[in-house]
């Protein structure tokens, strides 16, 4: 197979084990950056050109896999749609990733479906402040802008009153956010759950470091194997079909009442959980597009 991998940094480690894995199975690999394509949009013959060093290039590949960063959601999923158009087997589809990048939008489908979620709320007008924190079980809560990716834009106020000030600043700013309860016997740790298919293929709890309450490996966080109840892989499994991704990463938390969704992720990264549970999460992926991908182009999964 011809195999494309959407990516700006072909240095990344998540970028390199999906090319690394593809050739190991026999497959043909290459990185492209979706910021260096331009579309031709027609009904006869959509085609996404690719514009280098050299010439420019019309794209051919029997798959694609996109990893497409938050800041380029927009033109990214344009460009995978374009794919898409053509014919072109994608393992996640534009429709399912920006679904998932919707913080907001992703709450309610996770909750028209039944999925647990730490209390959310959202609103616009100013005089809700008092409201939404009592809506979620009062100080302290969470604040997250909508757009926010790992770890950044989420603030943790542990009082009352710091909870008015950070939402009543975030609206001076007008920005986009949510206000979320906080799960008190977490404990700072979370469960980043890789779904591949209708499979749960590998697991890890993150740990939060001294001091800090986001559990992100990249600020210190630590990560070690944990073994999934079979309630917490089911829940895992079903967020990932809400969303319509096949391939995804799902950060689940363990509660009093309990395991609750956080987030799911249409781009997981693939260094953390690969060296904490020593998987070839890289292969597994490419072994299920060279199965999943017999079927034809895929279908839009899920709904929203």
């Amino acid at each position: 197979m011809k195999i494309g991998v959407l990516s700006r940094n072909s240095k990344l480690y998540s970028t390199r084990r999906l090319v690394e894995a593809a050739k190991e199975r026999g497959h043909d690999a290459r990185v492209v950056d979706v910021l260096k394509c331009y579309m031709n949009i027609t009904a006869n013959n959509p085609t996404v050109f690719y514009k280098g060093s050299g010439a420019p290039e019309a794209l051919e590949f029997d798959a694609v896999i996109p990893r497409i960063g938050a800041s380029v959601t927009f033109y990214g999923a344009a460009v995978l749609r374009q794919f898409e158009v053509g014919g072109t087997y994608s393992v996640n589809e534009s429709i399912a990733i920006t679904r998932s990048r919707d913080k907001l939008r992703a709450h309610q489908l996770l909750a028209r479906r039944g999925i647990g979620q730490p209390i959310t709320s959202y609103a616009h007008s100013a005089d809700a402040t008092a409201d939404l924190i009592q809506s979620v079980g009062g100080a302290p809560l969470l604040v997250k802008v909508l757009k926010s990716t790992q770890g950044n834009g989420v603030v943790l106020a542990e009082t009352r009153k710091a909870a008015e000030s950070l939402i009543n600043a975030f609206r001076g700013l007008e920005a986009d956010f949510l206000v979320q309860e906080f799960i008190r016997e977490a404990a700072g740790s979370d469960i980043r759950c890789f779904v591949v298919g209708d499979k749960v293929v590998a697991a890890m709890q993150r740990t939060a470091a001294a001091g800090e309450y986001r559990s992100n490996l990249h600020r210190g966080g630590s990560a070690e194997v944990v073994k999934l109840r079979p309630d917490e892989r089911k829940l895992a499994t079903k967020a990932a079909q809400v969303m319509g991704l096949d391939v995804a990463g799902v950060d689940i938390i363990r509660s009093n009442h309990g395991p609750l969704v956080l987030e799911v992720n249409s781009s997981p990264g693939l260094e953390g959980i690969e060296r904490a549970t020593g998987k070839n999460i890289a292969g597994a992926i490419i072994e299920y597009i060279e199965k999943d991908s017999l079927k034809g182009p895929n279908k839009m999964r899920g709904k929203g």
